[in-house]
């Protein structure tokens, strides 16, 4: 029992090591190149100016509501002040549009 007392020891100042080494790691999400990133205090003002000028909400089928996918550009794009984007409400969903290539970058609800 005594020879297995500082195999114990090891053990467990491994263990500690191991458990506060893992507190301090940061997992960042992957994002796609040339993704947009929207800052939450931007998302903020943008949820709200959306939520106090409401449009109708439009059926696009077939169109898949991912970051990325591409909006017709038949689609009616509303202005957001102080940003270069543009928004629309499909399927009851308001999402932030490229008005350049019409690709969605921000699902808002």
């Amino acid at each position: 029992m005594k020879t297995l007392l500082p195999i114990y020891a090891v053990c467990a100042v491994l263990a500690g090591a191991a458990a506060s080494h893992a507190q301090d790691t940061v997992v960042v999400p992957a994002q796609r190149p040339g993704s947009v990133v929207i800052q939450p205090e931007q998302k903020t003002v943008i949820r709200e100016y959306v939520r106090k000028n409401p449009v109708a909400s439009i059926n696009v089928l077939g169109l898949e509501l991912n970051l990325g996918s591409r909006v017709p550009e038949t689609v009616t794009l509303h202005e957001v002040p102080d940003t270069r984007y543009r928004y629309t409400v499909i399927d009851n969903r308001a999402v932030l549009v490229d008005p350049e290539t019409y690709e969605i970058v921000e699902v808002l609800n």
